[in-house]
Order: C-alpha cells, then structure tokens, then sequence
C-alpha cells in the first residue's frame, strides 16, 4: 500500500484524506438513519392511545420530541392541539422542514467528494503527464526513472479518484432517497394524527 501511495506522488494526498472523510461520513449516515430510529414503527399508535387515555401534558411532549425525529414532529402537532387545522399544519410543516434539514446533515460533503474525487485524480494525471514531458531531454534522449513515475502519478491518480467517487456517488444518492423516504413517512404520520387531534379537540 505504501508503494502504491509512493508511486502515486503527493498528488494522492487529498484523494486519501477525501477518502477518509467519506468513509467516515457513510458509516456516520448509515448508522444515524436507521427506519427504527427515524420513524419508529408504532409511535404513532402510542401518541393517539396517550392522547385519549390522558391528553396533552408538557411531559409527554418534552419526552416525545426527543424520542425521535418522527416524534419531533407528532410533538408540534401535540403542542397545538387546541389551535385550529391551519394553525397545527403549519406548526407539523415547520417541526418537518426542520427535521429534514438534519436528516440531510452531512450528505452536501458526501455529494462534494463524490463530484470532486474526479477532478483530483484528474488533476494527478495533469502532474504525471508534466512530469512525463518533463523526462524529455533537449537532446531527444528521456530520463527512463522520470517517465516511470509520470505514468505512475497519471495511472494512480485517475483509479483512485474514480474508486472514491463512484461508492461516494452511490451511498450519497442511496441516502438522499432514504430522507425523501423518511420525510414522506413522517408527513402520512402527521397527515394522520391531525384529524385524532382536532375530533378530540371538538369534544
């Protein structure tokens, strides 16, 4: 691995770091969007049956909100349980628009290596086609050692910037569609919960 880092020149460097900040934040995203963790499966059943059996109660609503981004926004809906539709829609639609601001944390960078990985190893091959040009001496001759490590620098830079954006593409897209999922799951929730909300409310 060391060669191969050796022979690619200093051109490698931010393709490496860009790598690493890439695997960090795929594993970082994939561990923080977990459906379970996001839009619990039965959470919404649970706010409705506490909602008729007992109300609304800061308590419930503090302990809701942090219990999950799903929950965040079921809260704003629970907090205006008194307000009328336009009011709690409003409330559930801006409690949404921020979670799906912090569903998408992160995934600007992931996109940012997946479009600049490229461009940096092709900025490697610009240096290792000098470097080969530079092998050329006036007299005709060329320095084998130098056309060596041109070719190796071009070679080098191009496969690793290619293998870094290609998986850095994909998780980046995978992830985007995972929060679209998310978000319209948390808006059907709320669309949901909404009419619960304002029949107890008439009574």
């Amino acid at each position: 691995m060391f060669a191969i880092i050796q022979a690619a020149g200093w051109p490698i460097w931010p393709l490496l770091l860009a790598s690493v900040i890439a695997v960090a934040l795929i594993i970082e995203r994939s561990v923080s969007l977990r459906e379970k963790k996001i839009v619990p499966a039965t959470l919404l059943d649970q706010v409705v049956s506490v909602y008729q059996r007992q109300g609304v109660s800061p308590e419930v609503v503090d302990k809701l909100a942090k219990d999950s981004p799903l929950g965040s926004v079921l809260a704003a809906g629970l907090r205006n349980h008194k307000s009328s539709r336009y009011v709690m829609k409003e409330a559930i639609e801006e409690a949404g628009r921020a979670v799906a601001h912090d569903l998408e944390r992160f995934l600007t960078t992931l996109g940012t290596i997946a479009t600049a990985a490229p461009l940096l190893g092709l900025f490697g091959t610009v240096v290792g086609m000098i470097e080969i040009f530079g092998s050329q001496a006036p007299t005709g001759g060329s320095n084998p050692a130098q056309l060596a490590h041109g070719i190796s620098v071009a070679l080098y830079n191009t496969a690793c910037g290619l293998l870094i954006a290609i998986p850095s593409l994909m998780f980046y897209r995978y992830f985007r569609g995972r929060v679209d999922e998310f978000t319209v799951d948390m808006e059907q929730a709320a669309e949901r919960l909404v009419p619960h909300l304002m029949r107890f409310a008439v009574k």
